[in-house]
């Protein structure tokens, strides 16, 4: 199942899942299906994270062209806060986000495409995360906005002085600061 969101190029996708007396089994990926719904990203590289602590926020993150990456992420262990804000300079959705909780028990998964910043924050201790993106990692290409931004006001569910962050993300800047990365 797909589910468009607030911001329509956000997209939550639930596989279906199988249940019986051992637990449950579920394609998280089948390009074939998702193509016959309209999706057809194609993914050249997989990631996983894993995090220690409730409130660990990685984000907000995105890379500019020509590396310019679509991410599909799910939550294979905890749970986690997940967003997605529009930066498209000319976008009517400009500066708004949509966020939505992604569990290894709900197996939802979200569909954050290029020109979006990305973060999430975990709820859960011993959490793990693994996204799919359209584009590899270019180091050159990375950018980033403080998680905090008060111009987003992202409703993050840790106390600021609860946040775990690493170094990098404790110095981005403000969107306000940054040039257009993206246009519409």
């Amino acid at each position: 199942m797909i589910e468009a969101q607030a911001i329509a190029e956000v997209l939550v996708i639930s596989p279906p899942r199988f249940g019986d007396s051992r637990g449950w089994f579920s394609e998280s990926w089948n390009s074939a299906k998702l193509a016959a719904l309209g999706f057809t990203e194609h993914f050249v590289q997989d990631n996983h994270s894993y995090s220690a602590q409730t409130g660990t926020i990685r984000g907000l993150h995105c890379q500019i062209a020509p590396f310019v990456q679509g991410k599909l992420v799910r939550c294979v262990r905890g749970s986690i806060w997940d967003v997605a804000v529009d930066i498209r300079k000319g976008s009517p959705d400009y500066g708004r986000f949509v966020a939505v909780e992604l569990s290894a028990a709900n197996g939802r998964q979200l569909w954050i495409p290029g020109g979006f910043l990305h973060g999430f924050c975990t709820l859960e201790p011993d959490t793990e995360v693994i996204y799919k993106v359209t584009v590899g990692y270019d180091k050159a290409s990375e950018r980033g906005v403080i998680w905090n931004d008060p111009d987003l006001a992202l409703p993050w569910p840790v106390a600021p002085d609860q946040a775990v962050l690493s170094d990098k993300d404790v110095i981005m800047p403000r969107l306000a600061a940054c040039e257009p990365w993206f246009a519409m």
